[in-house]
């Protein structure tokens, strides 16, 4: 008996057994019949052809119906329906067919059945590949959404903020003004309400720079900046909190601190200031926070080292983000400075984007987050060392060759 002949022989008892042990309903267990016979016609013209191509339409037909279901579940259908097919012509085989038989039919199904399952396995790899595509695609376009509404929110928030405020500031300065100089309760008031509002308005402000920052809309304002200038500015503003949480803060001068370049010096000043509130926020009080730097080739790096509570690994990039707070926020308190005080999450989002906006970068260093071994952090700012400015008219004025060094602006 031939392979085809054998193949004949078992094929209504395959048809039959593969459909009754896949297909539920007589209606659903029909059609599949149907399907299935197409299969067992093209799989017996690649046994007389000797080339397993002939089987190619309807796998990809069948890999092509899997539904959204099966391809969100990873669900492999047709590798399933083939190795059925695959057990069954064993057994049917050896049931219906003498032994030399049965082996010669196996012998030629099995490289067709080896070849569709390879295929099988490809085209449901790819089109599970595909899937996974355009989902991660439709949740990268979900996100983009997300953050530009987040972005618009910020940025149309802050600006209609910013106008009740400065009505607020205006009539309390009046009512300070129409009030009577000896009624020290209504001062008091007063001057709790100016707090408030001040505190008020660098939140504004901290929501309009990020705003800015997002929509790549920060400009730089650059000048000539020595950074020692910039350090003792930070230690006189930040002297009266140093002394309330009984901090030391240690300024140490290096190579490079005295050294003019060219940057925008308020904002570096902001982001500096940022940095140093952040150490002075997660240090408990009585601790150490160091002030350090070095030159490298064509950069200075700025190092601000507290001995505070440190920061675990997997958040060292988090902080750097909008609204990155670290802990539980239903315990959230405002505070710039007491030790672990809430804020809105926007300082060191605007460090790092006033940072990189001078084409440098800002990263951290901490061994890890312990509130007992307090293990401290160590943050990082590398700034390029811009010998001149961008300003043409600026340039002009210092000289394209001459040497910063002889700059009368250094003795100002």
């Amino acid at each position: 008996m031939s392979i085809q002949e054998s193949l004949d022989k078992i094929r209504p008892a395959l048809q039959m057994r593969v459909s009754n042990s896949l297909a539920r309903g007589a209606g659903v267990r029909e059609n599949f019949q149907e399907q299935l016979g197409r299969f067992l016609d093209l799989l017996r013209q690649a046994v007389l052809s000797g080339d397993p191509a002939w089987l190619d339409t309807i796998l990809a037909e069948w890999s092509n119906a899997r539904t959204e279901t099966d391809l969100e579940s990873g669900e492999r259908n047709l590798s399933g329906l083939l190795k059925k097919v695959i057990t069954y012509s064993l057994e049917i085989a050896r049931e219906s067919l003498t032994e030399p038989e049965a082996l010669e039919l196996l012998s030629g199904l099995m490289p067709i059945y080896l070849y569709t399952v390879e295929k099988a396995a490809a085209s449901e790899n790819e089109s599970r590949a595909q899937y996974l595509a355009n989902e991660l695609q439709t949740a990268q376009t979900r996100l983009q959404r997300l953050d530009k509404s987040k972005s618009n929110f910020i940025a149309v928030a802050a600006h209609e903020l910013k106008t009740p405020l400065t009505l607020i500031e205006g009539y309390a300065a009046m009512i300070g003004d129409l009030a009577s100089n000896e009624n020290e309760q209504i001062h008091i008031l007063i001057q709790g309400s100016h707090n408030g509002i001040r505190r008020m308005r660098e939140i504004v402000d901290d929501m309009i720079d990020v705003s800015m920052i997002d929509n790549h809309l920060l400009t730089l304002n650059t000048q000539p900046v020595w950074l020692n200038r910039i350090f003792n500015m930070l230690h006189a503003d930040f002297a009266s909190i140093l002394e309330r949480r009984k901090h030391k803060l240690e300024i140490k001068p290096f190579t490079g601190s005295e050294e003019l370049f060219f940057a925008d010096p308020e904002r570096l000043y902001q982001a500096l200031k940022n940095l140093l509130s952040n150490a002075v926020k997660y240090t408990p009080d009585g601790g150490l926070i160091v002030v350090d730097g070095r030159t490298l080739p064509g950069f200075v790096e700025i190092t601000i080292t507290d001995t505070g509570i440190g920061i675990a690994p997997e958040n060292q990039e988090i902080i750097f983000e909008k609204f990155g707070q670290l802990g539980d926020v239903s315990l959230h308190s405002s505070g710039k400075t007491k030790f672990k005080g809430g804020g809105p999450g926007l300082g060191l989002a605007i460090t790092k984007g006033i940072i990189e906006a001078h084409h440098g970068s800002v990263w951290v260093e901490s061994e890890g987050y312990d509130e007992i071994k307090c293990l401290g952090s160590t943050f990082h700012v590398l700034l390029p060392l811009r010998s001149q400015p961008s300003d043409p008219n600026l340039a002009k004025l210092f000289g394209a060759n001459e040497s910063l060094s002889g700059n009368p602006l250094t003795d100002q």
